[in-house]
């Protein structure tokens, strides 16, 4: 039976991170429709009412430029995400969302912490690590597009500009790379040749049968046997004519 294709593109790719984006910006038109800010639904460190933030922060943004900065590489990153690793996208999504969200509770400053860069960090973590630790040459290549493409993110994680949320991109981060600890089922595995087998027997290859100890290859004929033919033998009668010349001189 032929292995199944591990990527394999469906609608539902692009579907499920065209509606998450579309729920954010629904939400900000709300928010400018009634004019009343949801910024009071962000992540409040170390207070019990800062807990909501953890689910309603994602959903928040400050402007139209903070959710703008936040659309793109949140869309470009969820749908490799669904793409490559389709079994465990929503599972990534949802405890990517509540794991940064408590440990930027934890360790935030006193401040409301709004945004979905959180769980962008997340995403672009768990992808550039679950690629390089799972050793397949497409995840390995997705990685790489990922630290290009996003790689800058990095210095966004430690306190260099006022009023960005350094804690939640510094919490995305390390859950991203904790999920590419604990998912590690049902992740495409890269493929295993015959020889890479442990109990792989040499003498038993059918292939290298064919070469010598010194690799030649061994050409072997095969004789071709002509069809037997149902017709009877037939023996057909030998004449042999002798011809005598007299010779008139004696």
């Amino acid at each position: 039976m032929k292995p199944q294709e591990p990527f394999k593109f469906t609608i539902d790719v692009i579907i499920y991170p065209i509606a998450f984006v579309m729920l954010l910006w629904l939400i900000f038109a709300l928010e400018l429709r009634f004019g009343y800010p949801l910024n009071f639904l962000g992540i409040y460190p170390q207070k019990l009412s800062g807990l909501i933030g953890v689910i309603c922060s994602p959903f928040i943004h400050s402007g139209i430029s903070h959710l703008w900065h936040n659309t793109i590489p949140l869309f470009v990153l969820s749908t490799a995400l669904f793409y490559f690793y389709r079994p465990i996208a929503f599972k990534v999504l949802l405890y990517g969302i509540l794991l940064s969200g408590f440990l930027t509770w934890c360790i935030g400053r006193p401040s409301y912490h709004i945004g979905a860069s959180g769980l962008i960090y997340v995403l672009a973590s768990f992808i550039f690590f679950k690629g390089v630790f799972a050793k397949h040459y497409r995840l390995i290549a997705l990685s790489l597009l990922v630290a290009f493409l996003y790689g800058s993110m990095i210095w966004n994680t430690i306190p260099l500009e006022e009023g960005i949320s350094w804690e939640g991109h510094l919490s995305g981060l390390l859950v991203g790379l904790l999920f590419a600890f604990v998912f590690r089922k049902q992740i495409a595995k890269p493929k295993r040749y015959v020889w890479e087998d442990p109990n792989y027997n040499e003498e038993e290859d059918e292939f290298l049968q064919h070469f010598d100890e010194n690799g030649n290859f061994i050409e072997t004929v095969v004789e071709e046997e002509l069809p037997e033919s149902n017709l009877p033998e037939v023996t057909l009668p030998v004449t042999i004519t002798y011809t005598f010349k007299e010779n008139k001189e004696l």
